[in-house]
């Protein structure tokens, strides 16, 4: 078997070892991942599952890994698969949740896109959770697009915020039809948008795919999605013409231009905008608010645990 996907097939453990997160071998299969895209050209081929399958029964991966119950972890860390049957049930209840609130979004004027991110696309959640919900809106509309949104998952009770986290939505990235491509191309990244769950808007959701082909760079066997799945909410007539309805009476420039001042004030002052670490990006394509960003954080404890297997 190839010495790359040996390697592959490791990384790929160690890296979501480091959230708790036993996979089984589909999902090693399809998340298979490497550090980055300067090693041999060898490891830009794909690979098949059965190819993942027979190398997760090679010795040199049995001396690092274990399987129980069709999960494989790293020696030692059976408890994991108990803990992410039991985190996999609390997700299923918590998505139920967001579904409820992207039917109501998708009648908000000037909403495109809906997709749950996260632990809870990984369905790797605890009872504490809250629930992050990615947010693309129309080019040109974003400050007005995500006072909307907001103000709706606000009135349903449903939003994080003073405190309020467990079952909550988080509503920290918002992006444009125009912006679809993510800035930041690292491996939590690629991890991140992997796994992510689109729940409305699916043709957008192709293009951000399209868009974000650098994953690739990091997820060996990472494809375009061809159909919807089936958790995609739909978007039929009368939905498309009451968020037209509403994009009439908010069209008018002066609108989005207060919204924006308003909102840009807001942002400045938030002592966390200013937290040494955080990401916070607040512009006409892209409302991200990231104060503790776990990637960097994550990728530390990745190469540790990495190192010590050596």
């Amino acid at each position: 078997m190839s010495e790359s996907l040996t390697k592959h097939i490791l990384t790929t453990i160690v890296y979501y070892d480091v959230m708790d997160y036993p996979m089984t071998g589909f999902e090693i299969w399809k998340y298979l991942t490497k550090i980055n895209n300067s090693e041999a050209v060898e490891e830009d081929q794909k690979y098949g599952l059965l190819d993942v399958l027979q190398a997760l029964d090679e010795d040199k991966l049995k001396k690092h890994i274990e399987e129980f119950r069709g999960f494989y972890f790293l020696r030692g860390r059976q408890k994991l698969v108990s803990q992410r049957i039991r985190r996999n049930k609390i997700a299923e209840k918590l998505y139920r949740t967001i579904l409820g609130v992207a039917k109501v979004l998708r009648f908000a004027p000037f909403v495109r896109m809906l997709a749950v991110t996260g632990r809870l696309a990984m369905k790797n959640t605890q009872e504490k959770s809250d629930l992050d919900l990615m947010v693309v809106l129309k080019h040109g509309k974003i400050f007005t697009g995500r006072i909307i949104v907001t103000l709706i998952v606000h009135i349903l009770g449903k939003r994080r915020h003073d405190g309020r986290i467990a079952d909550r939505v988080c509503l920290n990235y918002f992006i444009t039809t125009k912006s679809l491509e993510i800035n930041l191309k690292d491996i939590y990244s690629s991890s991140e948008y992997s796994f992510i769950l689109p729940i409305f808007g699916f043709k957008i959701f192709r293009k951000f795919q399209m868009k974000n082909r650098w994953i690739r760079n990091y997820k060996v066997n990472y494809d375009i999605d061809e159909i919807a799945n089936l958790k995609m909410l739909k978007d039929d007539y009368l939905i498309r013409f009451i968020r037209k309805m509403g994009e009439g009476i908010l069209k008018f420039d002066f609108i989005e231009k207060a919204l924006k001042g308003w909102q840009i004030n807001r942002i400045n002052k938030n002592p966390k905008t200013h937290q040494p670490g955080s990401i916070i990006i607040a512009n006409d394509e892209s409302l991200i608010f990231l104060p503790e960003p776990q990637g960097p954080i994550i990728y530390e404890k990745f190469k540790e645990k990495l190192s010590s297997l050596a």
